[in-house]
């Protein structure tokens, strides 16, 4: 008998998600934008977003390892009340102290949360769901994922454009509460490990084992997280620095349209990602792994007309739907690979691993992105009246890595499972 994937407890990991990711994503929409309206500097903009980025690479880790240890729910309970902890002390001090060291500590601690947040969820999927739900499972917190995004932006561009920045800190300190709350509730099957050892040696030992599992034993696994890591560096860098400084800087709005029309932006892209979660969950089954550089080459292609809409003397609304609509479809196909790459992980993954695994994946694959913001940054700042060559030389680039891609895909086979009981 096929059982149902909405069971009570994976429901309510659901609606956690969708309450806790609201209040996020409107804070990473404002905190960064704040930044950049009071600046108007893409290369500083560049350089906190990239010092942002840095306690999730180290913190993705030690969450996945925690992950596999301790109960997953009181993970996330802890993690979303020390969040609403946070932005209130930051509501409270953010007029009284300077603006971009106050941003870069409080954006730090932000990411750091949320990469010991993330391993914990991917890991809570397998034992909330049936093996057959698995990949309907994964498609359902990608969708959330991208849900909570097109709200966050969308209302946080009109809150933030009219209201400024109080509101909306406001507003996610009350997500985060409610998130923790409703999660405290949640019950998520977790079976305690004995073991003299402290955290810093079980990590050591889980990383260890985490390495040697994607180095030798799914050597293919590690080639594809270092194949991330350039793709992460060169599209998802180009967006978060780029989006945001072409519209606001660059397309001719003022300060509190470009405000909205980013926000809008941002929306959209996670539209994008949520209609890839939704092709991914409906024809999932269809989709072959070893393909997955097609996906990459689409995405090259998106980067064309990008950069045309910067080179043709064309209307600056014009520009601005060419490149949403780029934006867009890049999301689509990103997301696709993103849920094929971890439910062929979590296939092939011994289940007291699969936290770790994931953690020390999810940060591989993002090591590039502090490193892509920073120069993006800096391109940015240095041909401000040449953007779209970024652009076509983003092409290029990626060209190149689609080539690398097609071996390193073409060896991975969706029938391989894991031997090992969970």
């Amino acid at each position: 008998m096929k059982s149902k994937l909405f069971q009570r407890n994976f429901t309510m990991v659901v609606i956690g998600q969708i309450i806790s990711l609201f209040g996020n994503s409107v804070l990473r929409y404002a905190l960064p934008l704040y930044l950049l309206n009071q600046t108007h500097s893409a290369f500083l903009y560049g350089i906190v977003q990239a010092l942002s980025f840095l306690p999730m690479l180290l913190l993705a880790p030690v969450g996945g390892i925690i992950a596999d240890r301790v109960n997953k729910r009181n993970i996330m309970v802890c993690l979303d009340f020390s969040t609403a902890a946070l932005m209130l002390l930051y509501t409270l001090c953010y007029q009284r102290v300077g603006l971009v060291s106050l941003l870069i500590v409080v954006l730090m601690l932000l990411y750091g949360i949320q990469g010991a947040y993330q391993p914990t969820v991917q890991a809570s999927v397998p034992v909330l769901v049936s093996p057959g739900n698995l990949m309907a499972g994964n498609a359902v917190i990608n969708m959330v994922s991208s849900l909570s995004g097109i709200l966050g932006p969308a209302l946080g561009g009109i809150i933030f454009g009219f209201w400024g920045l109080r509101p909306v800190l406001i507003i996610s300190i009350g997500c985060f509460v409610c998130s923790a709350v409703m999660e405290i509730f949640i019950q998520i099957p977790f079976e305690k490990r004995s073991t003299q050892k402290n955290l810093f040696q079980i990590a050591a030992a889980d990383i260890r084992e985490s390495y040697t599992f994607i180095r030798h034993e799914r050597p293919e696994v590690g080639k594809v997280g270092l194949l991330l890591t350039a793709v992460n560096t060169v599209f998802s860098a180009l967006i978060i620095v780029g989006l945001p400084i072409v519209v606001n800087e660059h397309l001719g709005f003022s300060q509190s349209m470009g405000n909205q029309l980013y926000g809008y932006a941002g929306a959209a892209l996670s539209a994008g990602g949520l209609l890839g979660a939704l092709l991914s969950g409906s024809i999932g089954k269809r989709l072959d792994i070893s393909r997955s550089d097609q996906l990459i080459l689409l995405c090259t292609a998106a980067l064309l007309p990008m950069g045309l809409a910067m080179f043709l003397p064309i209307n600056h609304f014009a520009a601005y739907f060419i490149i949403l609509f780029s934006c867009m479809v890049m999301m689509v196909l990103s997301t696709l690979l993103s849920i094929e790459m971890i439910t062929y992980v979590q296939k092939i993954t011994p289940g007291r691993m699969i936290g770790k695994v994931m953690a020390l994946l999810t940060c591989l694959a993002m090591c590039g992105n502090p490193i892509g913001q920073v120069v993006y940054g800096a391109l940015f700042e240095q041909f401000a009246s040449r953007i779209y060559g970024i652009y076509f030389g983003a092409f290029l680039v990626c060209i190149a890595l689609w080539w690398v891609s097609r071996r390193v895909f073409g060896r991975l086979d969706n029938r391989i499972m894991c031997m090992e009981q969970p």
